[in-house]
């Protein structure tokens, strides 16, 4: 396969009808506003660290040499410091504006391959030449030209390996079926099973089928079976909850109302939405095609992925996980000690637990509870203090001597940085649950279950000794729709009193 079908996305588009593109430009901007904010804080340090080098290279100094020289002025004159600083900041401004025009810092917006790296490079010579002509115009001949040809250079060159290490992870993770999105094909037909077979042949795309939905009256000669329709066109949406759907595509022609329906019912869920162009004539005139693969589509709304801040989040959790395991390795081990010579069983104990979009994993924790203690859950249902579908008694009788201190200290909680590094889980997020209590839980329970869960969250360091099920899942809601790095790294704070609290049961 080629590179550039490897690669391939296209611009993405609004829809012909001025509400439609109002609430998609106000929708993909709330979306992309944390986005767009860190692709320009790496420009700009890659910028600053270029020109570091550079200055460093060509001047023979070292960084330290380097800054006491600039600010006492003698690796450059006063004024051409000065004028050197100021000409680097509006290289920077002048790079970060041409990027945002040629809609470099949208992820969710990616070309194909050789064009980013060609508007990448575009964006650095027009800066460049920039940089180049204010040079000229203000006669700073005592600032060695090469300083600045080296750092344009460096920066054209980084910012393009950096943008290619980006989509080698990203698309390597797609291939896997990690951070894929799910997809559910309105429509039977032969369209609808080209764009089937398509997605599911191309995996790097980043696509995973969920199954097709059936719409009255049409009837094809397509024959489809019966375990990949997922439902009819009147529960797309009940459909698309259960199955956490993040993408849906119309292959089928359906009167304009109809889709103009489902496209303000998927903003309101926060769920992409495409059709088929030859099926939908008229319904998007000024919206250019955007190519999932090599198959045209129209896109008359984007759900709400912040792919970058994932991708950061993600390199934050093994970074994390990896130090916490380093450090609490003596602590680890002596715990291992102790439950093995506290009372008979494994040291370890692993339980299915439901992860992001109802993916089954195996959740570690050390074992707290006598050997038997799942056999003996059903006996102490009766003494259940939770609310709902959630399980808890304060004096459970299952639990051993060394299991109550481990839990009072959450340290029965450590050997899932494993889970974190393997990707099961997060740091930061809503607690995983068990299948019981899962099936339990309404279509609006189930928004929980979008994100990766996490060893701590909101509702661990709010209301950990709250019974409601109500508050525990509204703070998980919360959690979700307030997301950023900032919120987890105050998250996680707030842990480290509550562990050392011991308000853990």
């Amino acid at each position: 396969m080629a590179s550039s079908e490897f690669w391939q996305r296209l611009s993405a588009s609004v829809a012909s009808s001025a509400d439609w593109e109002a609430g998609l430009t106000g929708n993909f901007a709330r979306g992309a506003r944390g986005t767009v904010k860190l692709w320009m804080t790496l420009d700009i340090l890659t910028v600053i660290g270029a020109a570091t080098l550079a200055t460093m290279y060509e001047l023979h100094t070292g960084p330290v040499e380097g800054a006491k020289g600039l600010w006492h002025g003698t690796l450059f004159s006063n004024s051409s410091r000065w004028i050197l600083l100021g000409l680097l900041c509006g290289f920077i401004f002048a790079l970060v504006i041409t990027s945002k025009r040629l809609n470099l810092y949208f992820p969710t917006r990616l070309t194909s391959f050789l064009h980013e790296q060609r508007l990448s490079l575009q964006a650095c010579l027009t800066s460049g030449l920039l940089l180049t002509g204010a040079l000229f115009l203000v006669h700073a001949y005592d600032i060695p030209r090469s300083i600045v040809l080296i750092t344009v250079a460096l920066v054209a060159v980084s910012l393009g390996v950096r943008r290619l290490i980006y989509r080698v992870l990203l698309y390597r993770r797609f291939d896997r079926g990690v951070g894929t999105r799910n997809v559910l094909i309105v429509g039977t037909g032969p369209e609808a099973h080209a764009l089937r077979h398509h997605l599911e042949s191309i995996r790097h795309l980043g696509f995973t089928f969920k199954g097709f939905i059936e719409l009255p009256d049409c009837a094809s000669r397509f024959a489809t079976p019966s375990t990949d329709i997922a439902g009819s066109f009147g529960d797309l949406f009940q459909t698309a909850r259960k199955q956490f759907i993040d993408e849906i595509f119309f292959t089928t022609p359906c009167e304009r109302g109809i889709v103009q329906d489902a496209v303000e019912e998927a903003r309101a869920r926060g769920i992409g939405l495409r059709v088929i162009p030859d099926m939908y004539d008229g319904l998007a005139w000024n919206s250019p095609i955007e190519y999932v693969g090599q198959f045209p589509t129209i896109p008359l709304h984007y759900g709400d992925v912040p792919e970058l801040g994932l991708f950061f989040k993600r390199i934050f959790d093994i970074v994390f996980s990896t130090l916490a395991l380093i450090l609490l390795s003596p602590v680890i081990f002596a715990i291992a000690i102790a439950i093995k010579l506290d009372s008979p069983g494994p040291i370890f104990y692993s339980s299915d637990r439901i992860g992001k979009k109802g993916v089954v994993f195996s959740c570690l924790k050390f074992r707290t509870m006598v050997r038997d203690a799942d056999k003996r859950r059903a006996e102490l249902m009766h003494m259940n203090e939770r609310d709902g579908v959630l399980f808890k008694l304060t004096n459970d009788p299952r639990i051993t001597r060394l299991g109550r201190l481990l839990r009072k200290f959450s340290l029965d909680e450590l050997p899932q940085f494993i889970n974190v590094l393997k990707g099961d889980m997060s740091v930061v997020g809503p607690r995983p649950p068990i299948g019981s209590e899962v099936k339990m839980y309404n279509l609006n329970h189930l928004r929980r279950l979008d994100v990766m869960p996490g060893i701590t969250g909101l509702w661990q360091v709010q209301a950990r000794q709250d019974p409601s099920f109500a508050s525990y899942i509204s703070l998980d809601v919360h959690y979700i729709e307030n997301w950023s790095l900032w919120l987890d790294f105050k998250i996680i704070m707030r842990t480290i009193g509550v562990v050392f609290g011991g308000t853990g049961s």
